[in-house]
């Protein structure tokens, strides 16, 4: 599933192309893919037609076209395999092309291409926050890029949730955009193994994991995301390289890049974690 460099390529690529531009015609192929939007498709193609799109905006893994002075605005949620794409209005439909959405001005048209059907679109509401944001994602924290992520208030909370550390970097309502594969990364730069308990993390160490999760995702932003397959791409249909970079995550046996131990996969709530166990060694067992 993309994560937060994946979706931030994309929103950056659909700021270029759709700010200031107003909608001409929205057409749904595939119901499932405005299954969130309640009033159906019908309605979902009708609230967008003559709407002008303000630019792109994020929060976590969620993405968002802020419409008509923003009131309300076209949020997208890719999924495992859904794709943003600027296409040619004349060029063939994809295969699992699911929305298409036609601007006024005749240009490149947004089309939501998603072969596994997991991602959805839907207008809606914004609620008007200190950030604005949609209405459906106001329980979603800040992500550690957003100016308003709030160091003190996330190692407070951090601290009290008495649960491994993994799971709480992947906890959206603590801090949002993180997935597993920067989860690993991230613990793996900062010497902590995924077990960990929060409640034993110096404050520190939370400051030093903070690091190394914005690190790691700069990092990625500048190479374009993670691509393992054709499924992620940006709105261009390029993939990004940083899964050359990786040191921890899909790399099972082969050496770590720090002290060059064959890196581990173990079962991590019904996926895989990948860690050094020299430089992040499991904790020990409570008494």
């Amino acid at each position: 599933m993309p994560e937060l460099p994946e979706v931030e390529v994309v929103r950056r690529g659909l700021s270029r192309w759709v700010a200031g531009r107003t909608i001409s015609s929205a057409e749904v192929l595939h119901p499932r893919a405005v299954r969130r939007h309640v009033p159906g498709a019908e309605e979902f193609a009708g609230r967008l037609a003559g709407q002008s799109v303000d630019g792109a905006e994020r929060r976590g893994k969620y993405l968002w076209l802020p419409l008509s002075g923003g009131r309300e605005a076209l949020m997208a949620h890719l999924g495992m395999s859904g794709q943003l794409l600027m296409t040619d209005p004349a060029s063939p439909p994809e295969k699992h092309l699911r929305v298409r959405v036609g601007f006024a001005d005749d240009g490149p048209e947004l089309r939501f291409v998603d072969q596994r059907t997991f991602g959805h679109l839907l207008v809606t509401d914004m609620a008007h926050l200190a950030r604005p944001v949609p209405s459906p994602i106001v329980h979603i924290a800040p992500d550690p890029l957003e100016e308003s992520f709030d160091d003190e208030d996330f190692t407070r909370r951090l601290r009290a949730r008495h649960t491994e550390v993994k799971r709480a970097l992947l906890d959206q309502s603590l801090i949002s955009g993180v997935g597993n594969i920067y989860a690993d990364e991230a613990l793996w730069r900062a010497g902590l193994h995924w077990a960990r308990p929060t409640e034993r993390l110096t404050r520190p160490k939370i400051a030093e994991l903070l690091h190394a999760t914005r690190e790691v995702m700069i990092e990625a932003l500048d190479q374009g995301g993670t691509s393992f397959d054709s499924l992620y791409v940006n709105v261009d249909g390029e993939s990004g390289y940083f899964a050359r970079s990786l040191a921890v995550y899909g790399r099972r046996d082969e050496p770590c890049r720090r002290c060059g131990a064959p890196v581990i996969r173990e079962p991590f709530m019904n996926r895989s974690s990948y860690s050094c166990p020299r430089c992040q060694p499991r904790p020990r067992r409570r008494a």
